[in-house]
């Protein structure tokens, strides 16, 4: 269903897309990385039940393309029952994303360990012909472009939670914030400490208010 993620990541930097079928860990790759590439409730749930699905621009394609408002404007806006339930609400987002890493991070090790082998075994085969040479090197370059285009993304949604918390405690005060504060600092210390690719993209958006 993310097929489209690696033809989007090199397509942004210039690139024709790789012609090779993914294997399995490159499309969990594509996978787990959208989960992360779109923006926590950019829309209402039965949108996605119901197909309102669109690929998504890589983040460096047309700056300044992320908010990091959007997510707090919804769910300060949305009518709620209790400011308890708007930050139930943002525990559970920062709790998912909390479990989403470990899932992703091990695929990221293992695609980056098997094109790590097919980058070596390429120079044992001397009747590789120009076209699979090329579309070899345009799928190591696709998966490390994905990886990038997350690390941005994760930076955003820790910014975008940032945002909302803010807000929220000024809106509507609640104990539930130290909660929230203590799982988005999680979140970011996580990421902080995996997140070492090298970059691939020359100039990489900016995270801003």
């Amino acid at each position: 269903m993310h097929a489209w993620v690696g033809a989007e990541a090199n397509a942004s930097i210039g690139l024709p897309p790789s012609d090779f079928q993914l294997t399995d860990s490159e499309r969990e790759l594509r996978d787990r990385a959208y989960v992360f590439i779109e923006p926590p409730r950019s829309r209402p749930d039965w949108k996605g039940v119901f197909g309102d699905y669109k690929p998504i621009p890589a983040p460096w394609r047309v700056p300044p393309f992320f908010d990091r408002t959007a997510y707090g404007r919804r769910l300060i806006d949305e009518p709620h029952l209790s400011q308890a339930s708007r930050y139930a609400r943002m525990i559970e987002d920062v709790r998912d994303d909390l479990g989403r890493l470990n899932p992703y991070f091990a695929v990221v090790r293992r695609v980056a360990d098997l094109d790590q082998k097919r980058r070596a075994s390429m120079q044992f085969i001397p009747d590789l012909s120009p076209r699979e040479r090329a579309d070899a090197l345009a799928r190591m370059k696709e998966n490390a472009v994905i990886v990038q285009w997350v690390e941005v993304c994760l930076q955003q949604r820790i910014a975008s939670y940032r945002w909302a918390l803010e807000r929220l405690v000024v809106h509507a005060p609640d104990a539930m914030a130290a909660e929230v504060d203590r799982l988005i600092s999680e979140l970011s210390a996580e990421a902080s400490i995996r997140l070492h690719a090298t970059p691939v993209v020359g100039q990489v958006l900016t995270v801003k208010g």
